[in-house]
């Protein structure tokens, strides 16, 4: 029969009581092991990269373009083949003297092995360009590279700061509801009592349904964009997105005249054409000379039979020479080649003109963009001074039956808008900043 164990009544309090404070620290301790660190906006920008399927294959370009200069210099290297084969002959030659037996010239069965090294000597400066053009395609895969980089980046500058906008103006809406709502207790009331009328509480209730209309529509659109901010992090679905960064900016001012002489030099975009203009003229160039003759020097040794005056035995070989190729007649295959070449060539500095010429404009209008919105940060931060006032008063003035229901309403909603416009000026003023940022080619993750 097992022991019995008394417990006395305070020995028993006092299990319980820790026992208590035991769960309630594991109850504690539980969300705070799986809670995240808030993300940064650097941070969300180095997982997109991370996880984004664009970037990893522009990553793979740049390898393949490496592994291109590489075969590009092959042919300043000797190629080396080893060959082995047989072949069966019949009939040979062969000859005889009176009424001797015929002398065989060659065997029935040849066999033949060798290794050979071919060489091009002289070529005329072709080999070089290929490599040159191997390298400017490097360059330009790497120019691509930074362009899709970049572009993902201001992607989840748009997606990071949009959420916290959508956010903060879910909060403004909450806080306009609940404004509302105040007044509606307050308009019923003064309904009951006989001092306000249907219509007014009809009309404090129709500014509510559309406050919440417009918070439902703001939620669907928070929600789709942190849908797809999880795609692009490649956190899960069901995690919580706690993103830390603001809207407070103090306004700067921008030299117009600095930024545009140095985004031409900066952005990739200039960059990616100017190597498309080299590779084509180094095309030209080789096409230049396709009319040039080619040098080579090849050597082999081996082993084979069908040596005198043993044919059947086995002996060594050895073979060398200098071959020198020159076109004389090609169906006009060469002119051709140069004139598509030399038109290439115009192209790719026209396309060169037009990115120069886009990165101008795209300057010009971020900046204009930028210093609007600078301006718009300090013509709204007084129109929410004006609004808050205007709400508190007709707040006071409802309250004592001065100010009608729709002298209330309107001061709420006109706060609302305030505060949303102010808002909104905010997050413009920081998304131009980051576009003028990206306009100029000034890398910002």
């Amino acid at each position: 029969m097992p022991d019995i164990i008394l417990i006395s009544e305070p020995m028993k309090k006092t299990l319980l009581r820790k026992a208590g404070t035991a769960a309630a620290l594991l109850l504690v301790a539980l969300p705070l092991q799986g809670a995240a660190a808030p993300l940064t906006l650097e941070e969300t920008i180095r997982l997109v990269q991370e996880h984004n399927p664009s970037l990893k294959a522009a990553a793979e370009e740049v390898t393949a373009a490496d592994a291109r200069i590489r075969k590009s210099r092959s042919a300043y290297y000797p190629q080396i083949t080893a060959s082995a084969g047989y072949t069966y002959l019949d009939p040979v030659s062969e000859m005889g003297f009176g009424g001797s037996e015929p002398i065989q010239f060659m065997p029935n069965d040849n066999y033949e092995a060798k290794v050979t090294a071919k060489a091009t000597l002289l070529d005329f400066g072709k080999r070089g360009k290929t490599v040159d053009i191997a390298r400017s395609g490097r360059n330009a895969a790497a120019h691509s590279f930074d362009i899709a980089e970049r572009d993902i980046s201001y992607r989840t500058v748009e997606l990071f700061y949009g959420i916290l906008f959508l956010r903060e103006s879910i909060r403004v809406q909450d806080k306009e509801i609940t404004a509302l709502q105040k007044a509606l207790d307050h308009t019923s009331k003064r309904y009951q009592a006989g001092t306000a009328t249907r219509f007014d509480v009809l009309s404090t209730d129709v500014r509510i349904q559309a406050a919440r209309s417009k918070k439902l529509s703001l939620q669907h659109q928070l929600r789709r964009h942190e849908l797809t901010l999880h795609r692009l992090t490649g956190l899960a679905v069901n995690s919580p997105l706690d993103l830390k960064g603001s809207f407070d900016a103090q306004p700067a001012f921008a030299d117009a005249a600095a930024l545009s002489a140095s985004a031409r030099q900066r952005r990739s975009e200039s960059k990616l054409a100017a190597e498309q203009e080299q590779s084509a003229r180094a095309n030209r160039d080789i096409a230049m000379k396709q009319g040039l003759p080619v040098v080579s020097a090849s050597a082999s040794w081996g082993i084979a039979n069908g040596y005198q005056p043993d044919i059947d035995e086995i002996r060594e070989n050895f073979a060398t020479g200098i071959h020198v190729e020159l076109p004389i007649f090609t169906g006009f295959r060469t002119s051709a080649e140069r004139q598509e070449a030399a038109a290439l060539l115009r192209a790719a500095a026209q396309r060169r003109i037009d990115a120069e010429q886009q990165i101008k404009n795209d300057v010009e209008e971020s900046l204009h963009a930028f210093e609007t919105s600078r301006e718009n940060i300090l013509t709204t931060q007084s129109q929410v001074e004006q609004a808050r006032l205007a709400a508190e008063h007709a707040r006071a003035r409802y309250e004592n039956g001065v100010a009608t229901t729709l002298d209330l309403l309107d001061t709420e909603a006109a706060l609302a808008q305030a505060e949303l416009a102010r808002l909104q000026a905010a997050y413009d003023y920081l998304m131009n900043s980051y576009a003028l940022k990206r306009a100029t080619g000034e890398v910002f993750w």
